[in-house]
């Protein structure tokens, strides 16, 4: 899953990145609405955190252009924290609504019950070829036996098992399941689908289709 943190708190905005990290996704950050809008129409991410209150273009105006263009869902924050604020990013477009000051894990809660609303939804829980992933848990199981996965190999999995058999390019992969500082020509997806082939064991239910990429 990757997602993107829009605030003008640095700060702020590097400890949520860094804290998404740390749960298995890819996080991205941006300090004012025209770098986050940019960042949000050029990449391909699963949600983006946005809060209202930006310099350059206000997060409102952000969050009207993203609705009708982006995949991505929007999660709103702000200090302002009345119900007509809430209606109001909401009304705007946004898919959720979360004031300041927030818990961590329900920021992280809300981000995963999020994701789950692409298009076709997925469920919480991913079962496929005797494998069961539970992204929020960061566990998985094959036939019983737990799988000791890496966030990358975690992130991997739940991006093929999410296709549900839908072929899944490397490039995608890479677009999805690492930041931007990920380097485009790098082994990085081929190793990690290496590591976990060898992880998941026999027998083999990751297929490689190619010149395409990766399915189970």
């Amino acid at each position: 899953m990757r997602v993107l943190v829009t605030d003008d708190d640095g700060e702020l905005a590097e400890a949520i990145a860094a804290g998404l990290r740390v749960e298995g996704m890819a996080a991205d950050t941006a300090l004012d609405g025209d770098a986050g809008l940019e960042r949000a129409l050029v990449n391909d991410y699963d949600v983006i955190v946005l809060d209202r209150d930006l310099p350059g273009i206000h997060g409102d105006d952000v969050c009207a252009k993203l609705a009708g263009t982006a995949r991505a869902r929007i999660l709103m924050l702000t200090a302002a924290g009345t119900i007509e604020d809430r209606v109001g990013g909401l009304c705007l477009g946004a898919d959720d609504y979360l004031p300041k000051p927030f818990a961590f894990a329900e920021l992280v809660a809300r981000i995963r019950a999020l994701a789950r609303r692409s298009h076709p939804a997925v469920p919480p829980v991913l079962t496929a070829g005797g494998i069961t992933l539970d992204p929020a848990r960061r566990a998985a199981t094959r036939h019983g036996r737990d799988l000791d996965l890496g966030p990358k190999e975690l992130a991997v999995l739940e991006l093929l098992m999410a296709a549900r058999g839908r072929v899944v390019s490397a490039e995608e992969l890479l677009e999805r399941g690492w930041d931007e500082m990920a380097d485009p020509f790098s082994t990085a997806v081929k190793v990690t689908v290496s590591r976990l082939r060898r992880k998941l064991g026999d027998p083999p239910v990751i297929e490689t289709v190619a010149q395409a990429g990766y399915r189970i």
